[in-house]
């Protein structure tokens, strides 16, 4: 029996470690392309006999684009999805990126689903390639997903994976930029709200929140988990408020938890910036919806869309695109600061 049989279906990344080539070789072999070398060749199709490695119909349709079909993956609830603007600038942006190729972008909210359905439709042959965003540590479908098809992830995997294909923003500069910003104003007692901590742009921006701290010689002031949701921003902001000390301003990791802060500071009473400021995260709609209208640090989301886009055409054309990509982001300078 063959070391695929015990463990499973042999993956295209486990020949390409064998052979020592790239991903993308063995694409190209698999798929009859006459631009491999003689050497990798050899080298690959003793790989594949070696492991017993059988091409699925996803992987074998690489070179003649036959489903000429993409997933947007989204583990997320549709209240999410639907609400937040951050996900509409990046089905934008990616449908940019597409708009001068042949392939159709097909959404994938895997919410209550834990990856089964969603898993077995892209397993099944039906689609190229996936670009997987807003991804948590419990999504484990995630894997069986990437083993079958070619996968661009929107922001850093949660998982540390050795190949994989990501575009992300610089969260934790953003984090450090923004605390940083209320430390030049004189702010002295900083809160955070936070995104969910099983995020890497939750972690990384909290990260950068208190790498600004430190270097300022200040203490943490409270952090809580907002959920990157405006009800959650509420909660969080309530939770800081009943604190003895109170803060004279808070990070908050994204323009919509900031919203729901701001409703929670008006009914309190409060005045922003004069008893508190509030700076968010984003420069989504949400900032310039909002009274006072948001400072906040602007990330690229529309350009991110259409990077990833880019980044998975160029892995299904049998190429070698730089594996990861960092955007910055900006301070947007308004009212609440």
């Amino acid at each position: 029996m063959s070391a695929g049989a015990i463990h499973g279906a042999v993956t295209i990344e486990e020949v390409a470690a064998a052979a020592g080539v790239s991903r993308s070789t063995v694409s190209r072999v698999v798929n009859g392309s006459t631009a491999v070398s003689p050497n990798a060749l050899e080298s690959v199709r003793r790989a594949i006999s070696d492991l017993n490695y059988v091409p699925n119909r996803a992987a074998r349709s690489l070179a003649s684009r036959q489903t000429h079909a993409i997933a947007l993956i989204v583990p997320e609830d549709t209240t999410r999805f639907f609400g937040d603007p951050f996900f509409a600038s990046i089905v934008s942006g990616i449908n940019a990126g597409l708009r001068r190729s042949d392939y159709v972008l097909n959404l994938f909210i895997a919410s209550d689903d834990p990856g089964d359905k969603t898993t077995s439709y892209v397993r099944g042959g039906s689609i190229d390639g996936a670009i997987i965003v807003s991804h948590h540590t419990s999504d484990s479908f995630i894997d069986r997903i990437a083993a079958a098809v070619p996968v661009v992830y929107g922001g850093r995997p949660v998982r540390e994976r050795e190949n994989a294909y990501y575009v992300d923003v610089d969260n934790v500069m953003g984090g450090r930029d923004a605390t940083a910003y209320l430390i030049a104003r004189g702010h002295r007692r900083i809160a955070m709200v936070t995104g969910p901590l099983t995020m890497p742009a939750g972690v990384d921006r909290l990260d950068g929140y208190r790498e600004a701290l430190a270097a300022a010689g200040l203490e943490e002031g409270p952090v809580e988990d907002g959920n990157f949701t405006a009800d959650g921003g509420a909660a969080a902001m309530r939770r800081i408020l009943a604190r003895e000390d109170r803060p004279d301003a808070v990070f908050v990791a994204s323009d919509l938890m900031a919203r729901g802060a701001l409703s929670v500071l008006a009914a309190e009473g409060l005045r922003v910036p004069d008893d508190i400021a509030i700076i968010g995260f984003d420069d989504s709609p949400v900032a310039t919806s909002v009274t006072p209208q948001l400072t906040t640090m602007r990330q690229p989301s529309f350009e991110q869309g259409e990077k990833m886009a880019a980044v998975l055409m160029a892995l299904l054309a049998g190429g070698d695109p730089q594996r990861v990509t960092i955007l910055e982001t900006e301070l947007i300078e308004r009212e609440s600061v």
